[in-house]
């Protein structure tokens, strides 16, 4: 059994539509990373108390394909934090509830570092405001 990442937080699940593929049926790399991306928004807003902007993400590999109805899950930790930025580790993993149940062992299929920064009303960078 592939096990699931410690010391993250599980930040969003969903569901691969069909919509969401390419010509060859596969899932586009372009929406997990925008799930990702979302997943690491809702962190990085909670941690900055207000408003974040993506300002980097580190190169990604797509280790294995998502299908049509694989729940897609978003994990994702701090991996350090600056005077006005965040930067996470995220990691999409997949259950592949179209399989037999006794083959639906969760699998990672991709994993990259998201830096946001905090932003204010204007959209100019501010310090974290670490506690309220």
């Amino acid at each position: 059994m592939t096990e699931l990442p410690d010391n993250s937080a599980l930040l969003l699940r969903t569901v691969a539509m069909p919509a969401d593929t390419n010509p060859n049926g596969d899932i586009f790399g372009g929406w997990i990373l925008s799930q990702m991306d979302l997943a690491g928004g809702i962190l990085a807003k909670d941690i900055a108390h207000g408003r974040v902007a993506t300002i980097a993400v580190d190169a990604m590999k797509f280790i294995k394909p998502v299908k049509v109805g694989d729940v897609v899950c978003c994990y994702g930790n701090v991996k350090r934090m600056g005077t006005t930025s965040i930067t996470l580790h995220l990691e999409a993993w997949v259950i592949p509830l179209w399989r037999p149940v006794e083959s639906r062992q969760p699998f990672r299929v991709t994993e990259a570092d998201f830096t946001y920064v905090a932003i204010d009303l204007e959209g100019k960078k501010r310090p974290l405001q670490l506690s309220h």
